[in-house]
């Protein structure tokens, strides 16, 4: 495993949301606090920004070409060059503190997306909804605060979530026909780790990355929960995580600013900054949105 390596110094106050485009071979990211969508190309270096039209909580590739992305206050397929939208669904209208947060695709192509309860009581009020190819949307998970940590076994049959305050990532098995949710266990509890469970991704092996925010890392579980590694950042909030390169072994880290002091920011100035390491296992071609 090579060093970490800030190929951006974007400077994000909320880095998330990051996810490697196999059909362009361009990352995609967004800063959700400054509303921007940052696609990154490798081959030149160059990283091209979009304003988004509310916060970004999370997106997916569509199959029908564009994205599918979870603005705060609801769903919409979204072309970022024409900028042409189409609403799909309101997010959780009738809670007014409430935001999209962390989302992905299961292995069939529907979208799980969760909310973020941004009120300073921190109540667990919002939901993990799935949206199927029909558009329709399902209630998976009640009463989460902020969600985090989706992804899924690469056979499809297990799927990880965290709330996030509850310090603890979970597994669940996962209806690969229905997109059913059942059976919740601790996958692992972070109370004698440094950080919080933030953003997530399963690799080729079955093994999960996740960034741990406020720890100064990226840590890889074993299928039982167990950690195989730790990829030591220097920044202290790592937010999510996504392979990608040509052979999906390069793993990039998203970090955020966000609640640092000024002193700390001067400490690592290359906090919220896009960041890669060249891994020793390979990634999973994440699906796109089959609606």
């Amino acid at each position: 495993m090579s060093d970490v390596e800030c190929v951006v110094d974007c400077q994000n106050t909320l880095g998330e949301g990051v996810s490697w485009s196999v059909d362009e071979q361009k990352l995609y990211w967004v800063d959700i606090e400054k509303s921007e969508l940052r696609c990154y190309d490798p081959a030149s270096g160059k990283t091209e920004v979009w304003q988004t039209p509310e916060r970004v909580g999370s997106f997916a590739f569509r199959q029908q070409g564009g994205l599918l992305v979870a603005f705060e206050s609801g769903l919409e397929f979204w072309d970022p060059a024409s900028g042409q939208r189409e609403r799909i669904q309101d997010f959780e209208p009738d809670l007014s503190t409430t935001r999209t947060n962390d989302g992905r695709c299961d292995r069939q192509g529907r979208f799980i997306v969760g909310g973020m309860n941004e009120a300073d009581d921190g109540k667990p009020i919002s939901n993990v909804y799935r949206f199927d190819q029909d558009l329709s949307d399902h209630l998976i998970i009640s009463n989460v605060t902020c969600a985090n940590s989706t992804c899924f076994s690469p056979d499809g049959t297990v799927m990880y979530f965290a709330d996030t305050p509850t310090g603890q990532i979970w597994a669940y098995d996962y209806d690969a026909d229905t997109g059913a949710v059942a059976n919740r266990r601790v996958f692992t509890d972070f109370s004698d780790q440094p950080g919080m469970p933030d953003g997530s991704i399963v690799d080729a092996e079955g093994f999960l990355w996740n960034a741990q925010w406020n720890g100064y890392r990226v840590v890889r579980y074993r299928p039982d929960g167990t950690i195989d590694r730790i990829v030591d950042m220097p920044v202290m909030n790592p937010t999510c995580v996504a392979f990608g390169g040509k052979d999906l072994d390069v793993l990039y880290v998203t970090t955020a600013r966000y609640l640092m002091t000024p002193e700390q920011i001067e400490a690592e100035p290359l906090s919220g900054g896009l960041f890669a390491v060249k891994v020793d296992v390979k990634g999973l071609n994440e699906p796109k949105f089959c609606g």
